[in-house]
């Protein structure tokens, strides 16, 4: 029987193949994840985004990480390497000869296939007195050609050559293993072994530890654990908390801490420059000895973001520390608000501690706008435009133009706009409306709901109230487009009605205004039901004295007879169909037929709503499986922010809140993915005692000041159904019990027979 055998790649040549694909597994997908990216397309980007953004610290920090970047050539030069060294393995695989040749007798011999056994004897004789060793002859070479003349001759190794195409009969099962000999040759053994243990002792456990220590600090956003549970613990400590207590806790995170993070730095110089900021600032609480609000590093990152805020100068070296800082607020801030949530839903099932309060988490939020524009809390939002200002608020403040926000701004006409803005300029004017342009516009629709109810619109007690919230966005730009258009209509409008005032007026006198009060007069007369009588006619006197007063009463007293004399036709039209109908109906068989009509109208109507409700159902179910599936992405649209160091999207906070009482009733939700329409569902539970509530849906930006939103929501809740006892559908008759016994105890019996028939 035939066994097996195991051998190394002597020659190297099964080797080349083994390596040929290593190699390739690791280029191709390497070069699909790493080639660097079209930066034709980033540069035609950056250059669309030129006039808006050309300004902002980040736009310029991209463009010169642009222009200086080597990383890109590196990693095109190290794939390129790669495929050079796979091109060259490949050639040298397809160079290579087949060590496994189909062993065929009749090319030994130099024979055609198929030839006489006179010819292959006659060949046999021939080679033999050439390659016989008694000849001075290859030994080798004389015995495959006696092996050959054995193989066409002999009936066994003829055989045997044609079964498994060897003369000698089945050989062992070989199987060749792609590494060279030298790997397993005993000189080198010590050699393998220390590579071996090198990379599978040292190295890799090395590298998986190293990921797990780092991984298990860090949260799901990539902030550290310790700073998650520092602010934990401070909100818990301090639920109101203000401005300035919030930047203190926000500086105290371990992110800044060089003990924690290698990428903040302590600097020796800081012991100059961070007090002299400090003196520049004003009081910011340098002598407070709570930990760690005292530690060197929160010291100078509080110092470093309100430096920031006042958009203050700092040197070269601090510059590079405070947009790490910057850099990193916003998402930390984003986790404070996290933890609050979490402190919110503790206190509200357990109890027992007061949850952070709503001005806590607003506050969160406006320092996340604040850190984004560079602003002060107090400052005007219009200060987050190009060319503005402290001193150039005042044009904008005064009693004529009154713009305080961008709002203001957006709604002045064009003309006044510019009149206030005359001390920028033309072209600074163009950029200041281009970036205004650009900002956001956002439109709230609200619907409230209770899903999976049979009545959606009715919210009980306890139940959990769903609040869709449709919000859509669109540009600046295009609001001052629309008052642009509809200025024109309004203007051609206001002069037609001026022209039909002005021929009136040439006709009669005043007669405009005497028919406008006199229809204010009537219509307060059909209010009161018309009690009043009729009006006596005014002295010649006053006529005389005050002839437009007398006038508009007897215009209302005439005004006033004719609405009594209508409604009086009126009545009596009613009064006669009425009577009319009555007077039809004289058989009880077709008030029958009439109240069978509109039972049917009710019905179908009723069917109409049902199926209206479960289409409706329908829709929300697909699109939130819908939503479920896809994967949005978060590039929305680039905020415009002159002072942060980095490209930021504008992402939105929306929750529902009561303002009376200063507590959450729905968790922010963060939308990431509003780039046109998005549709959000806040759910919360009703309150457990009936009456009415007022709340408020609110739409806080996390990039923009002065863009928030407050939406009243009214909320009416009712008492609960109660549940019923005895259903229709749960009453069963007693003939289906008695069936259903009756099924039952046939089937035992069936069952005992078959057990009688098996024994």
């Amino acid at each position: 029987m035939a066994g097996q055998q195991f051998q190394y790649d002597d020659s190297g040549n099964t080797f080349f193949y083994f390596l040929t694909s290593f190699v390739g597994l690791i280029v191709i997908p390497a070069t699909y994840y790493l080639w660097p990216r079209d930066q034709n397309a980033e540069q035609l980007r950056l250059k669309s985004l030129r006039r808006v953004h050309g300004r902002c610290l980040w736009y310029r920090l991209r463009l010169m990480k642009s222009q200086q970047s080597i990383v890109p050539t590196l990693k095109k030069a190290a794939l390129l390497f790669g495929w050079a060294v796979f091109l060259l393995l490949a050639y040298k695989v397809s160079k290579l000869d087949r060590e496994y040749q189909e062993y065929n007798p009749y090319e030994v011999l130099n024979l055609d296939p198929g030839a006489s056994l006179s010819e292959i004897k006659k060949q046999y004789r021939v080679l033999s007195l050439k390659y016989h060793p008694d000849k001075g002859g290859d030994e080798a070479t004389f015995m495959r050609i006696a092996k050959a003349y054995a193989a066409l001759t002999n009936e066994q190794s003829r055989q045997n050559w044609e079964n498994y195409g060897n003369p000698d009969g089945p050989g062992a099962t070989s199987f060749g293993i792609a590494l060279p000999a030298w790997i397993v040759d005993q000189k080198n053994s010590m050699l393998v072994l220390l590579v071996y243990g090198l990379a599978f002792m040292v190295i890799l456990p090395v590298v998986v530890g190293t990921w797990w220590y780092r991984s298990i600090r860090y949260s799901g956003d990539q902030i550290l654990i310790n700073t998650t549970q520092l602010f934990m613990h401070f909100m818990y400590k301090t639920p109101n908390m203000n401005m300035k207590r919030l930047a203190m806790v926000l500086t105290a995170a371990f992110e800044f801490d060089p003990r924690s993070n290698k990428e903040a730095t302590i600097r020796p110089t800081d012991n100059i420059e961070v007090p002299q900021l400090i003196r520049e600032l004003g009081n910011i609480n340098v002598k407070k000895k709570e930990p760690p609000f005292c530690y060197p590093y929160s010291l100078k990152a509080r110092v470093l973001v309100l430096a920031h805020l006042a958009r203050m100068d700092v040197s070269e070296e601090l510059e590079e520390d405070q947009r790490f800082v910057v850099r990193k607020s916003p998402a930390l801030l984003q986790e404070m608000i996290n933890v609050g949530c979490q402190l919110t839903m503790m206190a509200n099932s357990r109890g027992g501690f007061h949850a952070p309060r709503l001005v806590t988490i607003e506050n969160c939020m406006k320092l996340t706008q604040m850190i984004v524009q560079g602003l002060q809390e107090s400052k005007s939002p219009l200060l987050q435009l190009p060319h503005f200002e402290e001193e150039h608020l005042r044009y904008c403040i005064s009693k004529k133009y009154k713009v305080r926000s961008l709002q203001d701004l957006v709604s002045l006409k064009d003309s006044d706009r510019r009149s206030m803005l005359r001390f920028l300029g033309e072209e600074k004017y163009d950029e200041v409306m281009a970036v205004l342009g650009s900002f956001p516009h956002i439109t709230m629709d609200t619907k409230l709901q209770v899903l999976d109810d049979e009545d959606s619109n009715n919210i009980t007690a306890g139940s959990i109230v769903t609040v869709t919230v449709t919000l859509t966005r669109k540009r600046m730009a295009e609001v001052f487009e629309k008052e642009q258009d509809s200025t024109p209509c309004l203007a051609e409008e206001a002069s037609t009605t001026e022209e039909t005032q002005g021929d009136t007026s040439k006709t009669k006198t005043k007669v405009w205004q005497n028919k406008s009060k006199g229809a204010k007069k009537t219509a307060k007369s059909k209010k009161k039901k018309l009690t009043k009588k009729k009006a006596t006619p005014a002295p010649a006197k006053t006529k005389q004295a005050n002839g437009n007063v007398a006038g508009n009463e007897v215009v209302a007293a005439s005004a006033a007879a004719a609405a009594v004399k209508e409604e009086e036709d009126e009545a009596s039209d009613k009064g006669s169909e009425s009577d009319e109908g009555e007077a039809n109906k004289d058989s009880p068989s077709e008030r029958d037929e009439d109240s069978d009509k509109q039972s049917d109208t009710e019905v179908d109507e009723m069917a109409g709503d049902d199926e209206e409700e479960w289409e409706a159902l329908q829709q929300s179910i697909q699109r939130r499986e819908r939503a479920l599936l896809e994967t949005k992405s978060k590039v929305t649209h680039p905020v415009y922010s002159l002072y942060f160091p980095e490209e930021k999207q504008e992402w939105w906070w929306l929750y529902i809140a009561d303002r009376r009482d200063q507590t959450l009733v729905s968790m922010p939700y963060h939308v990431c993915t509003l780039k046109d329409t998005e549709e959000v569902e806040l759910k919360f539970p009703a309150p457990s005692k009936t009456g009415n509530y007022q709340y408020s849906v609110i739409l806080r930006s996390d990039s923009y000041l002065g863009l928030d939103q407050i939406k009243p929501l009214k909320l009416e809740v009712h008492e609960a159904k109660a549940m019923l006892d005895n259903h229709p559908q749960w009453d069963i008759p007693d003939t289906e019990e008695e069936d259903e016994e009756q099924e039952d105890s046939d089937g035992i019996e069936e069952s005992e027979d078959d057990d009688e028939d098996n024994d």
